[in-house]
């Protein structure tokens, strides 16, 4: 018995957290909008800088989400992605792809079921939003 409270209190901490993290990324993304940033770039480096991601790997993370539900663009081949970066004043990923694969093999990323397994069409886990 104890035990089973004990997990329904970590389950209910842990959601509490997550929801705590999609608020903070929804109000970066309001803010950037709110303050009148006039490109993606700005608002995509807002995200950046809101949610302290400053490795390459985590920002490129942070690309696929920004793309995915900010944008809604759900087919981003390698320039868009770069394109963002870009726009962003952010010095684009070199090997874009390694970054992708090593963010599938790390479960964080995850390309739905009849895209040919194509990075463009990635889309975040439940596991790689809990890493953001």
């Amino acid at each position: 018995m104890m035990h089973t409270k004990a997990e329904h209190t970590w389950t209910v901490l842990l959601e509490r957290i997550r929801e705590a993290r999609e608020a903070a990324m929804e109000a970066a993304v309001v803010a950037a909008r709110d303050a009148g940033l006039p490109e993606r770039g700005s608002a995509f480096r807002a995200l950046l800088e809101n949610c302290a991601l400053s490795r390459k790997p985590d920002q490129v993370l942070g690309a696929i989400h920004y793309l995915r539900n900010v944008e809604g663009i759900e087919d981003s081949p390698p320039r868009v992605v770069n394109e963002l970066f870009t726009d962003s004043g952010i010095e684009p990923p070199g090997n874009l792809s390694l970054y992708l694969n090593r963010l599938k093999e790390r479960n964080f990323l995850v390309v739905p079921s009849g895209k040919d397994d194509k990075n463009r069409f990635a889309i975040l886990t439940p596991e790689g939003q809990a890493h953001l």
